[in-house]
Parts: structure tokens; C-alpha cells; sequence
């Protein structure tokens, strides 16, 4: 469905292994404006981890794979099936030669990529990600995961019903989301991902949508309407002690915590129309932030990885688009996409330079990740998913 105005959009928020995938049939790469880039040449003694490495730097706005000459070399080479030595050198000069262990031989290539682009980039990798995401493919919208690429991918709900804005827990062990599982009506569910346990976590009258947890896990962010109005409200990670934030005659929506817990932004149509709020994630008045940008801003996302920057979608014309608004400066947001159709549900990875977003058209979803600074963005999903949106990104994690 497409979205047209902040209505549907806050509608469709309430009413909600392929591990040997090739990259080959994952999508193309498209550079909208010239950045410095690193030269690499990365290689591996084995053709699956080379494609997959390759692939993986070509998606990286930082780096432009050369075959010669470069001024970064990265070798990565299996180790057993769980381990990839990683052999980064600058010239001449060694930088890192390690074995990185991972769940799968795939996800130890991740995290050795990741190591290679922390010593050659100095910011984090995000290569070993975890996405959870909705996808189509059963005829249904339910919660998957899989890792950044979308291989070793897996299916967590088989309601057959409407499922919608999938959520880690910030220390990965469960995700939340909205679904009309049972009652024919939107309720916020949590899946406990170590025993695949699904728990109803909100089922209060009238709609409950939308929840997302705090950055250290205490306390949840979520929209109720059981009150009458849809509003803002924060409960524990019980789903109890459930407190109302805001009181308006507006509609909010989209509740996102800043990285230190301490504020929440969300969308509300006070003004008479979609803008971004924040206010105190205990209560209390909410100020308008000054995007100058858009008369639509809406789907807020706040990078953990650079505390200054917020992502959210706008309308551009006829069509949706991502910015990026500077939480320190306060000055006007930037359009950072260029999507031929509407890039939408922005979300951050760990570098703060890079983020996920859906790509909708008439009749397709698709994840792409976009480099923020040289406007390189690339797609993800394959075809094989069917339609894809709303990626919620967790972080690598130090195993």
C-alpha cells in the first residue's frame, strides 16, 4: 500500500538457510554523489567467501575495491567452519592478522570484515548485523530474521495475520512487535528468540502499537489509543507499570528513545501536520524540532553510533524521501536519498554513516543500505523474500 499521508501512514502502524544466497541476485549498486573513498582489494582462498566479501565492501560507501595497487589489502581465509582469519595490511605495513570466530563460517566473515574495516576506517563495521524484518513471501506479512545480507534467514511467526514493526531488545534475545494474532485487533507481542516463545506484551482496549525498547532495556515506548487518542506511552520491559507521556488532541506515533535513554522524539500532527517532537522520556512538554525540510517528517530513528544525527522519512514532492536532521546544530535537515520511487522506515547501523531503508514502489519492498555521506546506496533483499520492509537492525555483538 502506499503510503499518501500521515493518516494512512499512522493506520498501517496501529492496524498492522539461506546462507549460500549469491550476491549476484541481491541488486545493484548506485552512486548519487562522489565521496573519498579507500582503495581495497579484498580476496579470499575461497570462492564463497570472496563473493560475499567483495559484495559486502562494494556496500560500504568508505571503500572502492581496485584489483591492483590499492592502499588496503584484506585476506580473508576459512579456518574450520566456524572460524575466517582476517589479513589486513596498508602497503606494506601489516595492521591486523587474527582469527575471528563466528556462529557460522558466514557470520565469522562478517565479523572478520568488520575487524578489517574498524583497523582501516576507524569507525565500527556493521557487516555482522542481525536484522529482524517483515516479509511477504508466505502470502502474509510476518517476522523474520537473518543477517545483514539476508542469508541464514528465518521465519518467527506463522499467524497468517497482519505483522508489523519488528524491534530488538537491545541485548538481542527478543524482539516486539505488533500483530492482530488472535484478537482481530492490533496488540504488541514479544518473541523470546532463545526459547521461541511469543508472550502477548500489551493488549489494552482500543489500538497498541509500535514498540520499541529503550537502549538499555528497562522500559518500553509504545502508542495506546485506549484512552481515547492515540498517545505516547512508556511501561517496563514487563510491559507493566504503564505511564501516559503525552496528552494532545493530535495523533502521535513512532516513539524512538535518544542512545543515553534520557528523550524521546515521535511524529505528531499538532501542527497540523506530520512533524518530529521530543520531549523528556519521563513526561513533560514536547518542542517541535526545527527540520525545515518538509511539511511531512515522520519515522524518526536516532543513530546510536553518532548521537547527533536523526533519521526519518519526509515527502519530497510527490514521493518519499530520507533526511537527516543534526540533533547538536539544530540546522535543517539534508535529503540523503535519492530513491526513484519512495525510500521509507529509515533505520541507523552501527557507524552512524550508514542506514537501512525501504525502497517502495507500486508493487514491490525491498531493503537497501545507503552510505548517508556519498549517497551510494545498494540493495539487500532478493526477490526470493518477496515483498520486504521495516528492518530493525541490531548491532554486532562482541561474541
Amino acid at each position: 500500500m502506499h503510503l499518501s499521508s500521515f493518516f494512512t501512514l499512522v493506520f498501517l502502524s496501529l492496524i498492522g538457510s539461506l546462507a549460500a544466497q549469491s550476491p549476484r541476485d541481491i541488486g545493484d549498486i548506485t552512486v548519487t554523489m562522489a565521496a573519498a573513498t579507500i582503495p581495497i582489494t579484498v580476496s579470499s582462498s575461497s570462492a564463497d567467501l570472496d563473493r560475499l566479501a567483495n559484495f559486502a565492501f562494494a556496500a560500504h560507501g568508505a571503500y572502492r575495491r581496485v584489483a591492483s595497487g590499492a592502499q588496503v589489502t584484506a585476506r580473508f581465509t576459512p579456518v574450520g567452519e566456524t572460524q575466517v582469519r582476517v589479513e589486513v595490511a596498508r602497503g606494506a605495513s601489516p595492521v591486523a592478522d587474527e582469527v575471528v570466530g563466528g556462529t557460522t563460517l558466514r557470520n565469522a566473515l562478517w565479523r572478520a570484515a568488520d575487524v578489517a574495516v574498524r583497523v582501516t576506517s576507524g569507525r565500527p563495521g556493521f557487516f555482522a548485523s542481525k536484522l529482524a524484518f517483515i516479509s511477504e513471501r508466505s502470502g502474509k506479512p510476518e517476522v523474520y530474521t537473518g543477517d545483514l545480507f539476508f542469508g541464514e534467514v528465518r521465519q518467527w511467526t506463522f499467524d497468517r495475520t497482519q505483522a508489523m514493526t519488528p524491534r530488538w531488545s537491545p541485548d538481542g534475545s527478543k524482539i516486539i512487535y505488533t500483530s492482530y494474532f488472535r484478537t482481530g485487533f492490533p496488540d504488541i507481542f514479544l518473541i523470546d528468540m532463545n526459547t521461541r516463545q511469543r508472550s502477548n506484551f500489551v493488549s489494552f482496549k482500543g489500538t497498541n502499537s509500535g514498540g520499541r525498547f529503550s537502549p538499555d532495556g528497562s522500559r518500553v515506548a509504545m502508542v495506546l489509543s485506549g484512552e481515547g487518542n492515540p498517545e505516547i506511552y512508556v511501561s517496563n520491559a514487563q510491559g507493566r507499570q504503564v505511564s501516559r507521556l503525552t496528552r494532545t488532541a493530535a495523533v502521535e506515533a513512532s516513539p524512538v528513545f535518544s542512545p543515553d535513554g534520557s528523550l524521546i522524539v515521535f511524529t505528531s500532527d499538532s501542527a497540523g501536520g506530520p512533524q518530529l517532537y521530543v520531549m523528556s522520556a519521563s513526561g513533560g512538554g514536547a518542542s517541535r524540532l526545527p527540520t525545515n525540510i518538509s511539511r511531512y517528517c515522520a519515522e524518526p530513528d536516532w543513530s546510536k553510533g553518532d548521537p547527533t544525527k536523526l533519521a526519518f522519512t519526509m515527502r519530497i514532492g510527490r514521493g518519499f524521501q530520507i533526511g537527516v536532521f543534526d540533533m547538536q546544530t539544530r540546522a535543517a535537515a539534508k535529503q540523503v536519498s535519492k530513491a526513484p520511487a519512495d525510500a521509507v522506515e529509515p533505520t541507523w547501523l552501527a557507524d552512524g554513516r550508514h542506514l537501512l531503508y525501504t525502497a517502495r514502489a507500486a508493487n514491490s519492498r525491498s531493503i537497501w543500505i545507503l552510505d548517508t555521506e556519498s549517497g551510494r546506496a545498494t540493495r539487500l533483499s532478493g526477490n526470493e523474500l518477496g515483498m520486504v520492509s521495516q528492518a530493525s537492525v541490531r548491532a554486532p555483538s562482541s561474541r
